[in-house]
C-alpha cells in the first residue's frame, strides 16, 4: 500500500492520538474494574499536571528528562541502531556533572561551571555509547545485547564510585556532599520572579531550555546536514549507504556518541539542577522511558516533546491521581503508563492499514 497519497499529518498526528485515546480508553475500564469513577480519576490526572503552576512546573521537569532521552534513542534510531542503552549512559553523564561541580564549586561561579557541566555530561554519556558502538562498528556486536550490559555495568560502577570514593565524609547515605549554591542551575520560577512572572515553585530549571535547544540541534543535524542524509541512509538501507560510499562504521560511532551525550544531559536537570549532589538512582528508568517517547513522538523533536510532556503529565497527573484517591495506587499509575506504551509502541500500526486505506480511497474518489 503506497503512502503517497497518504496525507502527512495521518502518521505524524491522527494514528498517534488515536492509540493514545485507545490507551486511556482501556485504563478507565482497569479504573472500573476496580470500583473508581474513571471521568473523576481522570479529571484528578488533568488537574494534577496542568491544573495549576506547580503542576505544570513539575510535568515540565519530568518532560525535561524525557526530552534528552528521547533524543538519544531518536538519534540512534535514526540510523538503524536501537539505543537502550539511554539509562547507563544518563547515569554515567550524571557522573561527569558531580565531578565538574565537586571539583570547581568552591572556587569558580555558575557562568563558568555551567557549560562545563554541559561538556561533562555530553563527555561522560558519548563515552559510554562509544564502546557499544565500536563493537557494532567494527565487531558485530548487537547494539541492543551491548547496550543492555553497560546498563548494568554504569549501575555497578556508579555504586562503587559514590560508596567508595565519592560520598560524603561521616555520613551513611551513599551521596556525594551538596554543592555548593554557584554550582546549581536556576530554578525558572527563580529566573521569571523579578519579571513580575508567577509560575508556582516547581524543580524546572535551566536545563529545560537547553532541552530545547537540543530539539533544535537534532533537527538540524538530522535533516539538514551531509551527516544526517547519511544517518537516515544508513536508517533506511544499510546495503544501498554502503554502495553510496557510506563510510557506515564511522556514522554508527558518531550516532551513538551523539546519542549518549543527549542522554547524558539528563544528569544536568537532576544532579545540577534538582538534588545538588551525586547520588545513587537518579535516572529512574527514564532512559527507558524515552523509548516510548521516541516511538510516540515518531523521531521527530517536535513529535518528542508533546510525546515527554505527556509522560511528564502521566508521572505528576499519576501522583495527584494516588494522593486523592487511594485506592488507585502508584502501581495502578504505571499500569496506565505502561497501556499508552503498548498502544503507541507495540501496537502503533493496529490502526494503521485502515486509516491509510481510508484516506487513500478518498483520495481515488
Amino acid at each position: 500500500m503506497s503512502q503517497a497519497k497518504v496525507p502527512a499529518w495521518v502518521n505524524v498526528a491522527l494514528i498517534p492520538l488515536l492509540n493514545i485515546l485507545l490507551a486511556f480508553l482501556v485504563s478507565g475500564l482497569v479504573i472500573l474494574a476496580i470500583g473508581e469513577n474513571p471521568i473523576e480519576a481522570a479529571g484528578y490526572l488533568i488537574y494534577g499536571a496542568f491544573g495549576y503552576d506547580e503542576g505544570i512546573g513539575y510535568t515540565l521537569y519530568y518532560a525535561t528528562n524525557l526530552i534528552f532521552t528521547g533524543l538519544a534513542v531518536s538519534v540512534a534510531f535514526k540510523g538503524g541502531l536501537f539505543n537502550i542503552g539511554g539509562e547507563g549512559q544518563a547515569y554515567i553523564g550524571g557522573l561527569g556533572v558531580g565531578l565538574i561541580c565537586l571539583s570547581l564549586d568552591h572556587t569558580m561561579p555558575l557562568y563558568v561551571i555551567a557549560p562545563l557541566a554541559v561538556i561533562g555530561a555530553a563527555v561522560f554519556g558519548a563515552a559510554w555509547g562509544y564502546i557499544p558502538a565500536y563493537l557494532q562498528a567494527r565487531r558485530g556486536s548487537h547494539i541492543v545485547i551491548t547496550t543492555i550490559m553497560f546498563n548494568f555495568i554504569a549501575s555497578s560502577l556508579m555504586v562503587y564510585l559514590i560508596v567508595n570514593w565519592l560520598k560524603e565524609d561521616g555520613r551513611m547515605a551513599p551521596n556525594s556532599r551538596t554543592f555548593e549554591e554557584n554550582a546549581w542551575l536556576p530554578y525558572l520560577h527563580e529566573l521569571f520572579s523579578p519579571l513580575g512572572i508567577n509560575i508556582g515553585d516547581s524543580p524546572l530549571n535551566l536545563s529545560f531550555i537547553w532541552a530545547l535547544l537540543c530539539c533544535v540541534f537534532v533537527w538540524g543535524l538530522v535533516w539538514h546536514t551531509r551527516w544526517g542524509y547519511q544517518l537516515r541512509t544508513l536508517g533506511t538501507n544499510p546495503t544501498a549507504a554502503r554502495y553510496a560510499g557510506i563510510d557506515t562504521a564511522k556514522v554508527t560511532i558518531w550516532a551513538m556518541l551523539i546519542s549518549g551525550g543527549l542522554a547524558g544531559f539528563v544528569g544536568l536537570n537532576e544532579i545540577m539542577g534538582v538534588n545538588h549532589n551525586l547520588l545513587l538512582n537518579f535516572t529512574a528508568g527514564y532512559g527507558f522511558a524515552g523509548i516510548a517517547v521516541a516511538l510516540m513522538g515518531r523521531n521527530n523533536p517536535i513529535g518528542i516533546i508533546l510525546a515527554a510532556i505527556l509522560f511528564g503529565a502521566l508521572y505528576q497527573g499519576g501522583a495527584e491521581l494516588a494522593f486523592e484517591l487511594p485506592t488507585i495506587t502508584p502501581e495502578i499509575v504505571v499500569v496506565i503508563q505502561g497501556l499508552v506504551i503498548l498502544f503507541s509502541g507495540a501496537l502503533e500500526h493496529m490502526f494503521k492499514d485502515r486509516i491509510e486505506g481510508f484516506f487513500i480511497r478518498r483520495a481515488v474518489a
